[in-house]
């Protein structure tokens, strides 16, 4: 197989998908789809199966089993626009090629993230780097709102004039919000795209990088959709057990009192009700 052409992949490339208020993802390329998968995995011990039904069993293995290498085959290349806070959640995941915007060289454009009324609120109580759940009234949201408006517009005054003065572009962008939007390309291989999936679609994760998350997971599933599935299954869907909490379940299994402290049968618990990967 000299090349691989997924036809729902095709119908995408260069669509943009809109996320938050002014960004988007967009599929620019991709190498590979669950044909590839199978053809590495088979390199090891022959032709093996040819269904449809057969590929998907044998992918379910491998992600099942951790056979990373063959996933690693399938490549994808995103070209995003992001608000740079989330860009710099997002740089992380350090096992991507990337390559963004500068204001150095560009001048940056008026673009601001500006949350929706519904996903404003206030600070969590018991998590530090997360949103209380209590909803904020409409009326104190859209005053935040016209804040925030009022902030990034009053900065990008002053940039433009700094530009407009001939001030060096890259003194003048140092005061640019984080709400700013930057843009990149995003390459990354399927096994590593998989980890940053599983992390930033769990409710843990921002909302907003969250949304890009879910684009990013439809899209993939256009690319390799039984590698997908697999990973929802195992992975996305799916719990990890340490050993005492196995040990726990089993308890529970023959009707006994898991023998764990407060904070470690929180945790169980909440793994048990979510069926989340925590």
């Amino acid at each position: 197989m000299a090349h691989c052409v997924v036809p729902q992949a095709e119908e995408i490339l260069d669509k943009e998908f809109p996320v938050l208020d002014k960004g988007f993802v967009r599929l620019v390329d991709y190498l590979g789809g669950d044909a590839r998968i199978v053809q590495s995995a088979r390199v090891s011990y022959g032709e093996g199966t040819k269904s449809t039904r057969e590929d998907g069993a044998l992918i379910d293995y491998l992600l099942r089993n951790q056979h990373t290498s063959p996933f690693e085959q399938v490549v994808l290349t995103f070209h995003i626009k992001l608000p740079i806070f989330i860009a710099r959640q997002w740089i992380r995941h350090r096992t991507a090629r990337v390559n963004e915007i500068s204001g150095r060289y560009s001048i940056m454009k008026d673009e601001c993230y500006v949350p929706a009324i519904e996903d404003i609120a206030y600070q969590s109580t018991d998590n530090k780097q997360g949103r209380a759940t209590d909803p904020v009234p409409e009326a104190v949201a859209s005053a935040v709102r016209e804040k925030l408006e009022a902030q990034q517009k009053e900065v990008f005054t002053g940039y433009r004039e700094l530009i407009t003065d001939n001030l060096a572009r890259e003194l003048a962008r140092i005061n640019l919000p984080l709400s700013t939007y930057t843009e990149w390309y995003w390459q990354i291989d399927l096994h590593n795209l998989f980890h940053f999936l599983r992390l930033r679609c769990d409710g843990h994760a921002q909302k907003e990088i969250r949304d890009y998350a879910e684009t990013i997971l439809d899209i993939t599933r256009r690319v390799a959709p039984l590698a997908t599935a697999s990973f929802e299954r195992h992975q996305k869907n799916g719990v990890t057990f340490s050993g005492e909490e196995l040990a726990a379940l089993k308890a529970l299994i023959r009707g006994e009192k898991p023998a764990l402290a407060d904070r470690d049968l929180a945790r169980f618990e909440e793994k048990l009700s979510s069926g989340r990967q925590l």
